[in-house]
């Protein structure tokens, strides 16, 4: 495992250049470019904003503030997509790039790494704006910000151990990519991002505790929108839950790696 860790340092260029060459080809044929990654997540936070703060006028349970509801959808939205996105690309990485793996020398484990780094800095960018927005409205709520360092962390790992667990048995198992993808779909509606979870049944709500990703998103939600620490002790199932399945997949990659350029 050790020697997993080495090659994806000796290699640490290769993947920034792949994450910097996947970034710039998104955009190469546009006219305005990189600026869409500005575009894009603006446009979602003012309509967010306008349509549920000022038209409808959704007030989230508890919370005296006409935002409230726009930064709980928002940020619970922005730590979805970037669990999504790394797991819905970490289980299709290896197929989508069987021609890489086929042509070229260099160790398989970039490729996670890759589209984590990737995922990640989508995020940045669009988190950078959210962050000037809770400066703008006057949301931004103190020092309990440098909490969602360690929910973030929590957060990718959790995705890039699942991811890697389903990347590797979707190469030999292809029914896998195609039960997650509507899984996925089902855990988004299981997790409370639209809906705070206070105002569903006691019972349902002992059955989403079991939900990982509620856990990491509620902690999130809570520091952009109450300005409250984290409950630590909440996010315990899913911190050993990420640890279990980072070690279970990287001890799935090394036991198949060598037979992945076969099956693809």
């Amino acid at each position: 495992m050790a020697g997993m860790f080495r090659a994806l340092w000796t290699y640490r260029d290769f993947v920034l250049g792949s994450v910097k060459r996947e970034f710039q080809s998104k955009y190469r044929n546009s006219m305005l470019g990189a600026a869409w990654n500005l575009i894009n997540p603006l446009a979602m936070i003012v309509v967010y904003t306008v349509i549920f703060s000022q038209i409808m006028q959704t007030r989230l349970p508890g919370v005296d503030n006409s935002f409230a509801y726009s930064i709980y959808l928002c940020s619970g939205i922005l730590a979805w997509n970037l669990f999504s996105e790394v797991v819905s690309r970490s289980q299709s990485m290896f197929l989508d790039n069987a021609n890489m793996i086929k042509k070229l020398s260099f160790p398989r484990i970039c490729l996670p790494a890759i589209v984590t780094s990737s995922a990640l800095l989508n995020f940045l960018i669009v988190f950078g704006l959210f962050t000037v927005f809770l400066f703008m409205s006057g949301n931004f709520p103190g020092l309990v910000f440098a909490a969602l360092l360690p929910v973030l962390v929590l957060l990718v790992a959790f995705a890039a151990g699942l991811g890697l667990v389903l990347g590797v048995l979707n190469v030999f198992f292809r029914d896998v990519g195609q039960f997650f993808s509507i899984f996925i779909t089902f855990w988004f509606w299981l997790t409370p991002i639209v809906y705070p979870a206070s105002i569903l049944p006691e019972q349902v709500q002992e059955v989403l505790a079991f939900n990982p990703m509620s856990a990491i998103v509620a902690s999130l939600q809570g520091v952009l929108v109450r300005g409250t620490w984290p409950q630590w002790a909440d996010l315990v199932y899913p911190l050993v839950l990420s640890v279990l399945l980072c070690l279970a997949g990287l001890h799935l990659f090394r036991a198949r790696s060598a037979e992945i350029a076969d099956e693809i």
